[in-house]
This record gives structure tokens, sequence and C-alpha cells, in this order.
């Protein structure tokens, strides 16, 4: 990984505390260390490459205002970060944009890389070397042994895979590859789930025809059924078959809204609501949909949820999968809904209302009343949205195990 990429990595996950200075360079806790003297691929408007140096001080003081960053930058002898790059280079480090016209991304080309041939150990001093040692840390006239293992054989082999990978610049990952502009997947998502619930109901009427008991022609038998799939229960209710649905308020006073809680569930990153109407190009979303892409378990496979702001337009069936809803702490918001009251209400669906940390507490008054979780966030520290973000995950997710259960 490149030292922009990591470092950015580290910004979004709240993990910059974990970033240490030891002697000339950058320990990215135990997973990475670079020179703090090299450049990194943003480019500034001036025309220069800023280093990991200046890149590390300015956002481990980015609350800082500009004059006293740049005294306390140019007491330590370290380059600024410049007034005119420091938004857009923040917005990238924080998550904001996933891409700025200031990165650049050099590859190497063809005439760039040696051949590699274990067998010829001409390979190694060809490579350009300082005092007899290669760049790979090769004495020329020391014996060449290569490792298959990544070991080293005690000093005595060389792990050219681990050298190799340690070289690479990965510019893609399994999430990125599916972000392209001007292109939404939620409709080919749909479209494959909704043909892997009509399945059942299709092997079902081939066996009225008379292929009881047996799969389909060129189908292997996975545990078929005869029988309609059961639905899950849940406390005094059932939990439909499909994607589960999160309700959030179509008002625009609230602080989560149709147009911000992508970024918020899925990066940790709060954005205003009307920030995000001015960045907006096109109709309001009907319908949008978010996944927790951030977790300790990396096995865990993620879990798709649609989020809608009419309730209006939910059918009988759609309000089965409803598992979650942003309230506004109005009572209005819940005219019309097929419920009797709020403890029925919160009793099928976990509520969530959100608020600034400093907010008055008559704010949340009527929401104390109901079975809700109040979640604050504050206003201006952007870098604490991740534990809210968070803690919704972690309600969510045990309301709906719990219910399943």
């Amino acid at each position: 990984m490149d030292p922009l990429s990591a470092l950015r990595d580290y910004t979004i996950r709240g993990d910059l505390d974990k970033i240490h200075r030891v002697g000339d360079e950058f320990r990215f806790s135990t997973h990475y260390s670079f020179p703090c003297k090299s450049e990194t691929a943003y480019r500034s408007k001036q025309g220069n490459l800023y280093t990991l140096e200046t890149l590390v001080f300015f956002i481990k003081n980015r609350h800082i205002k500009q004059p006293e960053y740049i005294k306390n930058s140019t007491n330590q002898g370290i380059p600024p970060v410049t007034y005119v790059d420091r938004k857009p280079l923040l917005d990238y480090l924080e998550g904001r944009v996933s891409s700025s016209e200031a990165i650049e991304f050099v590859l190497p080309t063809a005439t760039d890389v040696e051949e590699y041939r274990p067998d010829d150990p001409q390979f190694f001093s060809s490579l350009p070397n300082n005092n007899g040692v290669s760049n790979l840390g090769i004495e020329d006239d020391s014996e060449i042994r290569v490792s298959e293992e990544g070991g080293g054989g005690g000093g005595e082999g060389v792990d050219l895979m681990g050298l190799i990978r340690a070289s690479e610049k990965p510019l893609r990952d399994r999430n990125a590859v599916l972000q392209v502009r001007n292109r939404d997947f939620y409709g080919i998502y749909v479209g494959a789930l909704r043909r892997e619930q009509e399945k059942p109901q299709q092997r079902k009427e081939a066996n009225v025809g008379g292929n009881k008991g047996r799969p389909l022609g060129g189908e292997k038998d996975e545990g078929f059924h005869s029988g309609p799939k059961a639905k899950m229960l849940k406390g005094g209710g059932k939990i439909g078959e499909g994607v589960p649905i999160i309700l959030v308020p179509s008002a625009s006073t609230t602080l989560i809204t149709i147009y911000n809680v992508k970024e918020f569930l899925e990066d940790g990153v709060f954005i205003p609501t009307d920030v995000k109407l001015k960045q907006m190009k096109g109709p309001k979303p009907e319908c949008v949909t978010v996944q927790k892409k951030f977790s300790r378990d990396k096995d865990k496979v993620m879990t798709a949820y649609e989020v809608r702001d009419k309730p209006s337009t939910l059918k009988a069936d759609d309000w089965d999968r409803v598992v979650a809803v942003f309230v506004l702490g109005k009572e209005w918001q819940f005219k019309d809904w097929p419920f009797k009251d709020h403890v029925e209400i919160f009793n099928k669906i976990i509520g969530f209302y959100m608020r600034f940390e400093d907010d008055s507490i008559e704010s949340a008054k009527v929401v104390k009343q109901w079975n809700v979780k109040i979640i604050s966030i504050s206003k201006n520290k952007r870098h604490q949205d991740r534990a809210a973000a968070l803690e919704v995950w972690g309600k969510l997710e045990e309301f709906v195990a719990r219910s399943r259960s």
C-alpha cells in the first residue's frame, strides 16, 4: 500500500493515534512503515508532491486554525499544507470524496521492471547497488537461496515473494471495483434477489405437474421441501422475506435523511442534508441500499438494507420487512402506520433518535417516553461519527438477531 492510501485508511478508521514516528520513518501500527520524507501521490496546487511527514502533521493538527498551524509547522521544520489545498485534501483523507484530481498514482512501465528469473544469479547483480549491496539487501558475493514459504532460513534465504508484495500498490479492492460514476447496481441486486425468491414457487408449480418430491431436471437436490418457506418470527410479529427495510423521516429538519444515510451508515461520516442537496445531481432517490462496510469480523457476511422515507408507499408485505426507523420526535410521523400505538411499534421495530450532543434536553423530551435508542453526535468533531454509526449497527444487528432466534 502507498503512503497516501495508508494515511487515508487510518484517518477514516480513526486510528491516527496508531501512527508513530520512529527515527526517520513513520510506522502505521504493525502493518506498514514509510520514510518520513517519502513523497505521496497528492500534488499541491503549487506543483510539488506533499511528503508523508507534511500530511501526517497536517491531519493530526487539522482542527487548528491555519495561522497557528503554519507557525507550529514552521517551528518543527515541516513544510505546511497551503490554505487552498487544505479543504480538498481534508475531504479526501476523511473519506468525504473517493478521488481527487490532485492525486497522481504513477504505475511502473514495462521498461522499469526487470524479468524475474530465480535460476539466474546475475538477476540480482544487475540491480542498482551501493557499496556492493543490492536493493534487495543481498551482497554481491553471497550465496542466494530462495525461500518458498516466506521464511528466510535464519538469514540464509531470501523471501522473494515477500519483497515483491512489499512493493505492490493496490489501486482497487473488492468494494471499490463496483464504484462507477452515474451507475447504480441496486436494480441488478434486486433483480437477482427476486429470481432467487421465485425459485421455490417455480419448483412447487413443477411438482404439481407430476414431479413431486424430486428436484427439477438439471438441478441438484438442495434440501427441497414441497411446502412454502416459513417466515422467521419475531416478538409478536414476523420478519418478512426479502431485503430488510430501514425508515427515515422525509423532513429535512432531522439529522439523518435519505440523502445522507448512506455516508453515515456505510462510511461512518455525517454530512448535513443541506450539503448533500447541493452536491446532489438528479432527482431525489426513492430508495437507497446500505451495508455495514466496517467490521472487526472480516469473515462476517454483510447484510443489505433498503432505506426509504415514504411509509405511505409500503404494502402490507413490505411492513413485515421493516426492522428499524429513525424517529423525528413528532407524533405525526407515525400517522397511518399499521400499528395501534408506540408500544407496538417499538416492540416490532427498533427506533433510533439522532441528536447533537450539545442540544438541550427539551429536544429529546418526547422520545424519552418511547422505547428508542438515543444516538448523539458532535456538531464539529467528524472523527467521532464512526463510533455513533457503529453504535447504530450494533443495536440493529443485536435486535435483528434476537428477533430471529
